[in-house]
């Protein structure tokens, strides 16, 4: 964990917290997900593709369209549009119909899966106890987003949730950041972020000079400047 300023801390009242990847496990959730869906569409038996080679294109295509999403590359519909017929493409499978029945039950059968990222419940409960309203601020699809909060354990903790499809705006768009603190009647001042996504969370974060902390569960290393960075989100509450 790289250096933090205490007395940065002492004043904070709200904590906001971006969902995928940080409280809610998207990673293992969508492959757990996939692996079943793949399993009952029997791709492997049709098209002798093993569900690992899949899933890796799928996995890097996905990340990479929703970067391209996030910076306003390209739409919500051009994103699922797109997803597994390239990834199923980037196989050798052709088929537009599977890609499509993939991408029609994805997103519902997904928000069956409620698994959280390690420390998650743990962390919630200790800022919970020590007085912190607890909000979410997610770019991903509002009624998806909604699922995931309301169907996991993370419901009783969070106050305020916020999907970029509420207010037409994404992070890093300083627009959301104001709507979020708004809805939840929180001061910049006195509050906090924590993401993963280092451009959405992080410089969206600093660009209306909101602290964050990000939390670099994927290992990535690069300057992070004067930025509060965790690997593990237990170590939040040694911070908060």
């Amino acid at each position: 964990m790289h250096s933090y300023n205490l007395k940065l801390m002492n004043n904070i009242k709200h904590v906001f917290f971006d969902l995928d990847n940080t409280l809610w496990d998207f990673r293992k959730n969508s492959e757990v997900t996939l692996k079943e869906m793949y399993k009952t569409k029997k791709v492997h038996e049709e098209y002798n593709v093993e569900f690992g080679d899949f899933h890796e294109k799928y996995y890097h295509k996905n990340e990479e369209l929703w970067a391209n999403f996030r910076d306003n590359l390209i739409t919500k519909e051009q994103l699922r549009e797109r997803r597994f017929k390239e990834a199923f493409e980037a196989v050798g499978i052709n088929n537009v119909s599977l890609a499509e029945e993939f991408e029609k039950n994805y997103l519902d059968e997904v928000t069956h899966h409620h698994h959280l990222v390690e420390g998650a419940e743990d962390v919630l409960i200790y800022l919970e106890n020590k007085g912190y309203s607890i909000h979410v601020l997610s770019n991903g699809f509002e009624e998806v987003t909604l699922r995931k909060v309301n169907k996991s354990n993370l419901k009783p903790y969070i106050k305020t949730i916020t999907s970029a499809e509420e207010i037409q705006s994404k992070k890093p768009d300083s627009r959301i950041f104001y709507y979020t603190l708004e809805k939840a009647n929180a001061k910049k001042e006195e509050s906090i972020l924590i993401g993963d996504d280092w451009i959405a969370d992080i410089l969206g974060a600093k660009n209306i000079n909101l602290d964050a902390i990000f939390y670099n569960a994927l290992q990535e290393n690069f300057d992070f400047g004067d930025v509060v960075v965790i690997d593990k989100l237990r170590e939040l509450k040694t911070i908060l």
